[in-house]
């Protein structure tokens, strides 16, 4: 069978068109990079973080580990009280190939894992969101990537066919799922790459 041309682009966000970081607000705190990374990986992880993604609130993550890690109060606080500088705003060459994909009149469409609480800041600070006919947020559905239930949740939420669309995102397990879903699916290396990807399916 020949796989169907596809005609939608599905693209995650943070670290494909937004640059989020949070060492970006780390390296404002910590006077040491291994000191950082070490409190990134045993204190405010990622697996920490996805449960925010999840739906979990911020005052309730936040209590959780200070009481595990009291003498780590103010930089736990600091993830939240100061989410906002985690952001280092646009990815320009990304944002770019989503403009040129809104102007041959793609249909453009989100799937991104956020928590419900932070998305609130973030998305007025970036206009170029406004070319999504759909965005899907992890933290309001409570589903988050790589779970096949959160993009069957934006399949049926939006009518996208995934054998005629394109999904775009930096996490590898992501992609997996999405391409053993039937979407085309590509690994986010630089927009350079997507380009040449969207190019070669006609969509660019």
């Amino acid at each position: 069978m020949i796989p169907a041309q596809p005609d939608t682009v599905v693209f995650d966000l943070g670290g494909v068109l937004i640059d989020w970081n949070p060492r970006h607000l780390y390296r404002k705190l910590f006077q040491q990079e291994e000191a950082m990374e070490e409190f990134l990986a045993e204190v405010c992880n990622g697996a920490w973080n996805v449960e925010q993604d999840r739906g979990r609130p911020f005052a309730e993550a936040t209590a959780l580990l200070i009481a595990r890690h009291p003498e780590r109060r103010p930089m736990i606080e600091a993830y939240f009280g100061r989410w906002s500088e985690m952001l280092n705003g646009p990815i320009h060459g990304t944002v770019a190939v989503l403009e040129a994909l809104h102007e041959r009149g793609v249909p453009l469409y989100a799937l991104t894992n956020w928590s419900a609480e932070t998305w609130k800041v973030a998305r007025p600070m970036f206009p170029f969101l406004e070319r999504f006919r759909g965005i899907l947020v992890s933290g309001e559905v409570g589903l988050v990537k790589p779970d096949p239930a959160i993009y069957r949740r934006l399949a049926d939420d939006f009518a996208i066919a995934p054998e005629r669309s394109v999904f775009i995102d930096d996490s590898l397990p992501n992609v997996r799922t999405a391409a053993d879903l039937g979407f085309h699916a590509h690994h986010f290396r630089s927009p350079e790459a997507l380009h040449r990807f969207l190019g070669g399916h006609a969509l660019l």
